[in-house]
């Protein structure tokens, strides 16, 4: 069945056009709403607080201004629906809630700023820019006035930041769409996500160390660009070594603090992590005892071949490529290290024999080795007619001839049975050096590439209703 109407492109140009300043309001309006998680001042109806509520309704509200029937899912989760001659579905889905906005900000950070052609404050890339232009396009195809072959509906989570708990509480009142889209990541279409493993690795305990203090790293899905450890040493003794700070601290007690470089664990070969530089001078000066020695000789398998190689995990496969895995964070408690290590791996493998070859290496050396997250891969034919179509959307709509990909990171397309991430961002294109990125300081997102992407989200919804689904 043809949707896409001829003339398309001079339609939705004009369109967006019409409509920029009302999707900028709605979008201003959602940016001012400080969503952070706060599970301190849940309640019923705000189970992740006050701030993730408040923008749920306000998203709500804005979708019924539009004219589509909506639903509130117990303050978790709500959805938008533009009813079709068929009650498959089509799903779209983004969220409403955002990371707090930490230090760093030279712009308000819930406020919309507009500067040379940028929207500046948390959110306007992830992901309330982008959940609101694609409702907008969705709105588009509403104001048509025919009746679509299936049902779209769009899904609000407010949890998406966190513990994903939105999707879950959702899933269990409603069935998956038949696919499923999020405006949460990169443009052109991502058709598989790696698997999920997260560990705890724990030392013997440590009788009679040199190491009085190692800590290093903030969170363990993050290369650690700091890294620090207070050793029982001379001061005078010790060599330089690039990104090494020594410091004496009292008699004969040393600090020793890496600067190495953070990248998010699904793109190590980005960072440099400090704890590893920390294992290494460690090793290299023998400032550890047997015992401690015996540890760090593990931990720097771990720690020096992001592939896994180290530790005798690698894999890959001809979707995904290689398996990555980083040491997110370290500490030394109640006299034993406790490293935390992130894997991200192919079909090729699963979390079993992830876990089975980490013990493997780890109990010669006394240690034992925890699992604290698995998620299995996720995985769509990329020549599936909904990928397929997705794509020559974006291609469609740029002029590029990009492919599908895959990524080491997760997105809400994971949590459902199909689907996909679809945009916004386009790494591709480099903004000034005064506009951060999701999660930083002064997050902000191109205007016109936001009113790009809902020209691309426009004509992929239209294209996806045109499939046999």
């Amino acid at each position: 069945m043809k949707i896409v109407p001829d003339g398309f492109d001079a339609k939705i140009d004009a369109y967006i056009d019409e409509n920029w300043d009302a999707c900028l309001a709605d979008i201003t309006s959602l940016v001012e709403i400080p969503s952070f998680e706060e599970t301190d001042k849940a309640a019923p109806g705000a189970p992740f607080g006050p701030g993730p509520r408040a923008a749920l309704t306000q998203a709500l509200s804005i979708a019924e201004r539009m004219g589509f029937d909506t639903t509130d899912v117990d303050g978790y989760a709500g959805f938008a629906q533009l009813p079709g001659a068929s009650d498959t579905q089509i799903g779209i889905i983004g969220h409403v809630d955002v990371v707090p906005a930490g230090p760093g900000w030279t712009f308000p950070p819930f406020q919309v700023t507009e500067k040379d052609g940028y929207l500046m404050g948390r959110g306007t890339l992830d992901d309330k820019g982008p959940l609101m232009v694609c409702l907008y396009a969705l709105k588009f195809w509403k104001d048509q006035g025919v009746q679509l072959p299936y049902t779209v509906r769009y899904i609000f989570g407010a949890n998406e930041e966190t513990d994903l708990l939105d999707v879950e509480h959702y899933r269990k009142a409603y069935d998956d769409p038949a696919f499923i889209f999020t405006p949460d990541a990169y443009f052109p279409v991502c058709y598989g996500e790696k698997g999920g493993f997260n560990g705890v690795i724990t030392s013997a305990l440590i009788t009679d160390g040199l190491i009085v203090e190692f800590t290093g790293g903030a969170a363990t899905n993050a290369v650690p660009g700091e890294a620090s450890a207070l050793v029982r040493a001379n001061v005078a003794g010790l060599p330089a070594a690039e990104g090494i700070t020594l410091t004496e601290e009292g008699t004969d007690t040393v600090r020793i603090s890496a600067q190495g470089k953070s990248a998010h664990a699904s793109m190590p070969e980005d960072g440099k992590n400090a704890i590893g530089m920390i294992v290494d001078y460690l090793l290299a000066n023998d400032l550890c005892s047997a015992d401690e020695r015996v540890f760090l000789e593990l931990d720097q398998k771990l720690l020096s071949n992001t592939d896994g190689s180290g530790v005798g995990i690698q894999a890959s496969d001809e979707y995904f490529g290689p398996l990555t895995v980083i040491g997110g964070t370290i500490e030394l408690k109640e006299q034993r290290f406790v490293q935390t290590l992130d894997a991200r791996f192919p079909t090729t493998t699963d979390g079993d024999r992830i876990l089975a070859q980490l013990r493997a290496v780890a109990e010669p050396a006394g240690a034992t080795v925890e699992n604290t997250l698995l998620l299995p891969t996720f995985l769509v034919d990329p020549k599936s007619p909904e990928i397929v179509a997705l794509c020559e959307a974006f291609n469609q709509v740029t002029g590029r001839d990009d492919e599908p990909f895959t990524i080491g990171g997760g997105t809400y397309a994971r949590e459902f049975t199909r689907g996909s991430s679809f945009g916004a961002e386009m790494p591709w294109i480099k903004n000034p050096d005064w506009v951060g990125g999701m999660h930083g300081p002064d997050e902000g997102e191109s205007i016109d590439q936001l009113k790009t992407s809902w020209k691309i989200y426009a004509l992929g919804i239209g294209k996806l209703l045109e499939l046999d689904l």
